[in-house]
């Protein structure tokens, strides 16, 4: 069907629209290209610091199914790109999650699904700012060769004090724009994957000369063998987190070389890249360490914080201090790309008038300088207050974490089936990858969402940490949430164009479906 563009002066702006029917924010477009955004999304996700901070709590949860674990929470990851390819390739919109649901289910839900997708990135800052710290230390240990270094991260004051500093030199880097971040994450990315290229190597090739050594076997991809769905949920909410990031693909569409198609093409190719990683590794890690409780055993809880930390030297010898240093990077290269996403959805949120003006502010550079400030600001007190509260903060924060993932992933594919519900009867393609793919993904994912939260609800759960009896899994988590839910109702007071649907409408351009 044909439609006249419909131009609209915006509210939140006050600038005309474009063809398309999203007014410009500012951003520089056609700075990146197809390899560039694939390395931002898999520096964002991160391979070296996920394995060491998930294999841990995900092993114990599943034990030896582990590798069919992280393929069952691949599957849902990969309904959601297709969902997200065809979002982007209708409206690409830096704002992803929020502009989307606004358009598909109006501005509170959408408002929601934006506060999910920001309260994920700040969890996961904080997470990366202190797995930073923690590695930081250790290579400073192993390149002196002074042992009481690596002890320093314990200090409480020191550790929020370094992370402080990791902080403020990613806010830095992203503000200089992304042409900096583009030129940082080429090297920090291409040292991480070569030095798991080689420790996977020395794995297979030493595997049999470990003590808790156990063989490779098609079982572990037996999902049969898992006991309970509790279980199965747990372990697809700490698989999903090893995955998450790629999304920030398609949050820099508006500035990327043909944003609508080369976006949603690097998410989907990053997310089938890391699979690959994801698998190699975890099969070479289980060969080697065993899945015991005692000595290397991956079920052993002193391995649990930081995997690469007990295995590096028993793998790689002299030159484990290669593996401290590729964590290292991997957590400081993720800390300064994962940036991207908060600060141009905060962007996008303050564009449409859903947020103070302030967050639409831009730099000399074409960034939205002062949403990056408050990104860096909020994930530096989130992992004060954390490493204060939760004796291991790097478990919680990844489980709560794993609960935001899948409500805004869950929300935004469930949108796309609703937003395309018109078009999808038209073609055999379009039943699969607007309907059929966006609802099993997003349904998918509603489920492990409830079914964790029922599970951390239990102060045991996770840490078996607790606020007033209740697990600290739970009340980060949906905590977050309602918090979200408070936040928006003042935002509906004082900004009440954009939920009145001034801003973002029903009937835009971009919600009308060409043939």
């Amino acid at each position: 069907m044909s439609q006249t563009v419909q131009r609209h002066e915006d509210s939140a702006t006050g600038g005309p629209s474009s063809a398309h029917g999203i007014s410009g924010k500012g951003l520089k477009g056609g700075q990146l290209g197809l390899l560039a955004v694939v390395v931002l999304g898999i520096s964002t996700i991160a391979p070296a610091y996920t394995l060491t901070s998930a294999l841990g709590p995900t092993i114990g949860e599943v034990g030896l199914q582990l590798p069919v674990i992280f393929l069952i929470g691949f599957i849902p990851m990969i309904l959601v790109s297709l969902a997200y390819r065809e979002l982007n390739a209708d409206s690409p919109d830096s704002g992803t999650t929020f502009t989307w649901v606004t358009k598909a289910f109006g501005p509170w839900v959408g408002w929601m699904g934006g506060w999910g997708l920001l309260a994920a990135n700040i969890i996961v800052l904080s997470n990366l700012a202190g797995v930073a710290v923690d590695f930081f230390y250790l290579f400073l240990s192993q390149l002196t060769g002074n042992a009481e270094l690596a002890d320093l991260a314990a200090n409480k004051p020191l550790n929020v004090i370094t992370c402080f500093a990791f902080v403020a030199l990613a806010v830095w880097v992203s503000y200089r724009g992304l042409h900096t971040t583009k030129i940082v994450q080429y090297g920090l990315v291409g040292f991480q994957l070569l030095v798991l290229g080689l420790f996977v190597a020395m794995a297979f090739a030493n595997w049999s000369a470990s003590e808790t050594s156990i063989p490779f076997s098609w079982e572990w991809f037996d999902i049969t063998k898992i006991e309970t769905f509790g279980q199965i949920a747990a372990g697809i909410s700490l698989s999903i987190f090893v995955y998450w990031g790629w999304d920030v693909c398609l949050t820099v569409n508006e500035e990327t070389t043909n944003g609508k198609k080369t976006a949603g093409v690097a998410g989907t190719l990053t997310a089938v890249v890391v699979l690959g990683i994801y698998l190699m590794v975890t099969i070479a890690t289980m060969m080697f360490a065993g899945v015991g409780t005692e000595g290397l055993g991956l079920n052993n809880e002193e391995n649990h914080a930081n995997i690469f930390t007990a295995l590096a030297s028993p793998i790689m010898g002299p030159l484990a201090i290669l593996m401290s240093l590729a964590v290292l990077s991997s957590s400081a290269a993720s800390l300064q790309s994962t940036f991207t996403s908060p600060s141009r959805s905060l962007l996008a949120m303050a564009h449409y008038g859903a947020l103070p003006k302030p967050f639409r502010r831009m730099t000399k550079f074409a960034t939205p300088g002062f949403a990056i400030f408050a990104a860096g600001i909020l994930s530096a007190g989130f992992y004060a207050v954390m490493h204060v509260i939760s004796e291991n903060v790097l478990n919680d924060t990844i489980l709560a974490l794993g609960l935001m993932i899948c409500f805004y992933y869950g929300l935004t594919a469930i949108a796309c089936a609703w937003y395309f519900r018109q078009s999808v009867l038209s073609s055999a393609r379009n039943f699969l990858l607007r309907l059929v793919c966006p609802l099993l993904g997003g349904v998918g994912l509603f489920v492990v969402f409830f079914q964790t939260a029922v599970d951390s609800w239990a102060p045991e759960f996770g840490s078996g940490s607790e606020v007033f009896g209740v697990g600290l899994v739970f009340v980060l988590g949906i905590g977050i949430l309602a918090m979200g839910a408070v936040f928006m109702v003042i935002m509906a007071k004082l900004r009440p164009g954009f939920f009145r649907g001034e801003t973002i409408r029903r009937d835009t351009p971009a919600l009308i479906v060409p043939e």
